[in-house]
C-alpha cells in the first residue's frame, strides 16, 4: 500500500518531471512489499528525478513527495528532496505524514549523496547529528506551512488516542476530522478521495481497502475492495478520456479544462447538494451512506473471521456492487 503526501523543501522543483498522479499506480504495480516499494521509488527517482505541475494550470504547481509505504508486515516512511531520499523503518506504534518532512535523525535508510550534497549546499556543517527535516526544510516556510504542522500534529495526537486498538471505522473518522484540517472540503485545496485498508499478518487471509472514490469523506461512502478473480474497473468511477486533445497532452500543457468528474462523483455531488438545501431528505440520504458503510465493514469483518468466504469471483466484484448501490442512492 503507497499513500503520497507533498512537501515544499529547499532547492529547485521541476515543472516537466513525473509527479506524484503519475508515479504512485508505478509503485504500487512494481512492489510485492513496502521495502521492495522502497527500491523501485528510489530508483527511479534516481533514474527520472520528479516534478511535474500538481494542477492542471498554466501556473505550474510543483513540489516533493513523502510516502507511507506498508504491507502485512512492515511499514516506511520516505521522504524526498528531488533526487535525494531519507526513510524510516516503522518499528512499532502509529505513523502519520502530512505535507512536510518528519524523519528527523532516526534514519533506517538514506541516498548515498544526502548528506555530502547539504554539506556543499551549506545546509549542514558536517559535524554533529544529521536531523534530516531540519536541514531540508525551508528556512522560511510558507504560511500554509503553519496549517501542514498542526494537521500533522493533530493526526499524531488522533492516533495516539486509539493507540493498541486502531480500527478502519477509527482510521475513517480521522480523515474525516475536519477540525483538525486532515478533512478538507473548501478552497483551492480539497480531499479528493479517501481509503482505508486492513493488511492482515496471516497471508491466507485478504485485504480489504475501502475506498470513497468521491471528495470530502465526511459525507461520502467508504466501500470495500478485494483483489480477487472477478476484481475489474467499475465504470461509475473511471474518469473519462480525451484523447491526443487532453489538455495535459498538449504543448504548451494545461491552457484549458475539461471536466474529469466521473459518473459517481457528478452523483455525490448533486447528493452533497440536497443534503445543504433539504434537511428531512439531506438526512434521509446521508442515513442511506452510513447503512451502506456499515454494511461493507460488517462484511468485511465477517470474511476476516473466516464467517463464509463468498467466492473470489463474487469477492471481486464487491466494490462494484457498492458502487452501483451508492449510485442508485443519489438517482
Amino acid at each position: 500500500m503507497v499513500s503520497v503526501s507533498a512537501t515544499r523543501l529547499s532547492g529547485p522543483r521541476s515543472q516537466s518531471a513525473r509527479g506524484k498522479p503519475c508515479w504512485a499506480w508505478i509503485y504500487s504495480e512494481r512492489s510485492r512489499s513496502a521495502q521492495e516499494a522502497l527500491r523501485v521509488i528510489t530508483g527511479l527517482l534516481e533514474r527520472h528525478g520528479q516534478g511535474g505541475s500538481c494542477r492542471e494550470d498554466p501556473t505550474p504547481f510543483c513540489y516533493h513527495n513523502t510516502f507511507l509505504l506498508a504491507d502485512r508486515t512492515e511499514a516506511w516512511v520516505l521522504e524526498t528532496a528531488g533526487r535525494l531520499w531519507a526513510a524510516q523503518r516503522i518499528q512499532e506504534g502509529a505513523r502519520n505524514i502530512s505535507n512536510q518532512l518528519s524523519i528527523g535523525t532516526d534514519i533506517s535508510a538514506e541516498h548515498p549523496e544526502l548528506r555530502a550534497h547539504a554539506r556543499a549546499q551549506g545546509w549542514w556543517g558536517g559535524q554533529g547529528t544529521f536531523d534530516f527535516a531540519q536541514v531540508f526544510s525551508l528556512t522560511q516556510q510558507p504560511v500554509r506551512m503553519e496549517a501542514a504542522k498542526a494537521r500533522f500534529r493533530a493526526g499524531r495526537e488522533l492516533l495516539q488516542q486509539q493507540q493498541g486498538g486502531i480500527t478502519a471505522e477509527g482510521m475513517m473518522d480521522i480523515l474525516r476530522n475536519k477540525e483538525s484540517g486532515i478533512c478538507m472540503d473548501s478552497g483551492g485545496f480539497r480531499t479528493t478521495a479517501s481509503m482505508v485498508s486492513i493488511l492482515p499478518r496471516d497471508p491466507t487471509q485478504p485485504c480489504v481497502h475501502f475506498l470513497t472514490a468521491t471528495p470530502d469523506p465526511s459525507r461520502s461512502v467508504f466501500k470495500p475492495f478485494i483483489f480477487g478473480a472477478g476484481a475489474a474497473q467499475a465504470p461509475q468511477v473511471l474518469s473519462p478520456t480525451f484523447g491526443a486533445q487532453d489538455p495535459v497532452r498538449t504543448v504548451p500543457r494545461f491552457q484549458t479544462q475539461v471536466d474529469r468528474r466521473h459518473t459517481l462523483y457528478h452523483g455525490h455531488q448533486k447528493a452533497l447538494g440536497l443534503m445543504e438545501r433539504e434537511q428531512d431528505q439531506g438526512q434521509q440520504l446521508r442515513q442511506k451512506q452510513r447503512d451502506l458503510e456499515r454494511e461493507g465493514l460488517e462484511a468485511a469483518s465477517r470474511l476476516l473471521a473466516g464467517e463464509g468466504a463468498p467466492p473470489s469471483q463474487e469477492l471481486g466484484g464487491l466494490f462494484q456492487a457498492f458502487v452501483e448501490r451508492e449510485s442508485q442512492a443519489y438517482a
